[in-house]
């Protein structure tokens, strides 16, 4: 039987690439801050993380935070990973931190050289933002009398639950480094995105675009985030809203 750390597995990813890799017969250790009896807190000493490695043969590297922390939190689990002569680190990652400079994309693709570099077997798959982060944000946004929206931007959410299947294969298998991007089945305006959103939730908004500056927010116009080539996902925006709407009723 083959034993798999996931880090992060409590939270949205992680905690489907768990339940993906158990239904495979996978024995899984769940390691978060508060998650016993692998209780680790990455960004802090890391106490305890030895003990949940020791064993495996293969992490999937999930915990993340925009708050900041993830290359200490890499350096730990590498380290420990390292001691252990852990087989297969695998990382997931966003489409687009090679190329836009946004504060945590450019945490992404530090993580992602500090892996490249570890001397460990390692797997690195990029995604499209997920549902959930997009119905996050326009959520926020919906709060106002006027919903404000990035000018000229496009995204190409991705269901998680196709992320964790993807990253559940990609565990069960050899390292095979950079695997190819994977993104949702459509690049769609922030425009179209809030008026689902909106009508999902019953809610009217006059949607105002705002043209943002910066080098970051050029690259999300020039589309450096998106993946059209790799549409793989099959699960739509409407999809997503369709299915939280039912799980809330």
């Amino acid at each position: 039987m083959t034993t798999i750390l996931v880090t992060g597995g409590t939270g949205t990813l992680g905690r489907l690439v768990t339940e993906r890799l158990r239904a495979d017969g996978h024995e899984v250790r769940v390691l978060s801050r508060h998650a016993q009896p692998y209780a680790v807190d990455l960004r802090d000493g890391g106490s305890g993380l030895d003990t949940a490695v020791a064993g495996v043969d293969a992490i999937v590297h999930c915990a993340t935070t925009p708050r900041g922390g993830d290359e200490r939190a890499a350096t730990q689990v590498i380290a420990a990973a390292r001691r252990a002569a852990v087989p297969h680190l695998i990382y997931i990652s966003i489409v687009g931190v090679d190329v836009v400079p946004f504060g945590y994309y450019k945490t992404k693709l530090a993580v992602e050289k500090l892996i490249e570099e570890s001397g460990l077997g390692w797997t690195i798959l990029r995604t499209t933002q997920f549902h959930d982060l997009v119905a996050q944000l326009l959520t926020g946004l919906a709060k106002l009398p006027v919903l404000l929206l990035p000018a000229g931007v496009s995204d190409q959410p991705i269901k998680v639950a196709e992320v964790a299947d993807r990253l559940a294969e990609l565990a069960a298998g050899p390292p095979a480094g950079r695997v190819e991007d994977m993104g949702g089945p459509e690049v769609r305006t922030f425009r179209s995105l809030a008026a689902a959103h909106l009508r999902a939730g019953g809610k009217r908004r006059p949607l105002l675009d705002v043209r943002l500056p910066g080098r970051a927010y050029r690259a999300f116009r020039e589309g450096h985030h998106l993946t059209p080539g790799h549409a793989v996902g099959k699960g739509t925006y409407e999809d997503f809203l369709m299915a939280r709407s039912t799980t809330t009723r």
